[in-house]
This record gives structure tokens, C-alpha cells and sequence, in this order.
């Protein structure tokens, strides 16, 4: 099998997840067509028009009511030890203590793939599983060696809202 095989591969397993995670559409598959050829990923903040992939709460990606910032989703999604990754938004917010609220990009540093979950107290990228801190972003394992950038939030009513 030859490297472009395999590099192609990559790129419909990663597109083809990317859809799952967002829904499904043709401009998020016909966005994928490029290479893989790592880096960085992409810096987090970029705010989406859909509704919350949770269901509850209000609709990710929406101006905040009385206040400014975009509503990423309700407090209560967020639990004490773990967190929430809000595709939408492209944001992963955190909860290390209770009431303290943490932002980072949901972008994976290691080769620009969605972050999937929050799990036993590390930030997971399903993609070559590399994990990071609740509490700062660093590389807990994996191969990603950079911090997920940090996206500033904060609590506004019963709401994280991400702010400029």
C-alpha cells in the first residue's frame, strides 16, 4: 500500500467523522478534500448557527440574552470533573473544580480532528487517542505534543458563554 493510499484513507475516515459528529451535509465532506499532512490544527472561537447536538438547553452558536458572547449551552451540561464538548461552537468547556469553568479549542492539535469526548477527567481525540488536561489543555498521552488553545468563557445566568 503506498503512502498516498494510505493518506487518502485517513482522509475519509477522518471526514467521514467529522460528518457523524456535525451531521452529515456536502459542504462539511467536500471541505475534506485536502491532505494530511498534520500540523497544528486550527485555533478554537469559531462560533456555529445550529442548534446544540444535546438537545436541551438553548441553541449553540446563538447571542447571548442581556449580555455579550455567544451561548455555547446551559451550566448543567457541564459536570465537576469532566466537561462537554460542543461541537457546534468547536469548543470543549471544562470543569476541573466545582464553578471553575475552562475553554479550549475542540480541535485536536495533532492533526486538526474533532475532539469526541470527555472521559475519566482528560479531554479525548478518538482519532489516535491523545488525551488532555481538563485543567490547562496540555498532552496527558497520545501523540499531540501542543496544548489545545485556550477559549475564553464564562458563566452568565445559567449559561457558558464563550467571550471575546
Amino acid at each position: 500500500m503506498t503512502d498516498d493510499t494510505t493518506r487518502d484513507r485517513r482522509t475519509v475516515l477522518r471526514c467521514a467523522a467529522m460528518a457523524a459528529l456535525v451531521g452529515a451535509s456536502a459542504p462539511i465532506l467536500a471541505a475534506c478534500g485536502g491532505n494530511d499532512t498534520g500540523g497544528s490544527g486550527t485555533s478554537g472561537g469559531t462560533t456555529g448557527t445550529a442548534p446544540s447536538a444535546s438537545g436541551s438547553g438553548p441553541a449553540s452558536g446563538t447571542p447571548s440574552a442581556g449580555g455579550s458572547g455567544t451561548v455555547l449551552g446551559p451550566v448543567a451540561d457541564v459536570p465537576v470533573g469532566g466537561g462537554k464538548v460542543f461541537t457546534d461552537a468547536k469548543v470543549v468547556v471544562t470543569q476541573p473544580t466545582a464553578g471553575q469553568y475552562k475553554g479550549f479549542s475542540a480541535i485536536c492539535t495533532h492533526q486538526g480532528n474533532p475532539i469526541g469526548s470527555v472521559e475519566n477527567g482528560q479531554i479525548v481525540c478518538p482519532f489516535h487517542n491523545s488525551h488532555f488536561s481538563i485543567t490547562d489543555g496540555s498532552p496527558v498521552s497520545g501523540p499531540a505534543s501542543t496544548p489545545l488553545p485556550a477559549v475564553n468563557v464564562k458563566v452568565q445566568g445559567t449559561n457558558i458563554v464563550e467571550s471575546a
